[in-house]
C-alpha cells in the first residue's frame, strides 16, 4: 500500500458528534479490502478499538447519509447499518 494523500481522505470526512469520523466502506476502499474485512478485523481486536472508537450508525442516521451523500445510495437497500471509525479508532 502507498502512501494516502490528505485530500483523499478529506474527501471522506464526515462530521458526527463534533467530530470527524470515516464510514467502514471508505476505510475498506483506501485500505483496498472489503467492507467485511473491516468490520472483522474490529470485532476480532476489541482492545485495539475500545468502545468510542468505532460506532455504529442507526438506521435514521444510515438513511440520513443516503439522503444527503450521492455517494451512499448503496447503503439504502442495505439491512447492516454501517460503523463509523473516530481519528483514535483508525
Amino acid at each position: 500500500m502507498g502512501i494516502i494523500k490528505f485530500e483523499t481522505i478529506e474527501s471522506k470526512l464526515l462530521l458526527y458528534s463534533n467530530q470527524f469520523v470515516i464510514i467502514d466502506s471508505d476505510v475498506a476502499q483506501l485500505y483496498g479490502i472489503s467492507t467485511k474485512e473491516v468490520n472483522q478485523a474490529a470485532s476480532n481486536n476489541p482492545d485495539k478499538f475500545p468502545m468510542g472508537y468505532i460506532i455504529e450508525l442507526t438506521k435514521e442516521e444510515k438513511n440520513e447519509l443516503v439522503k444527503n451523500f450521492d455517494r451512499f445510495n448503496k447503503l439504502k437497500h442495505s439491512t447492516v447499518n454501517p460503523k463509523v471509525f473516530t481519528e483514535k479508532g483508525l
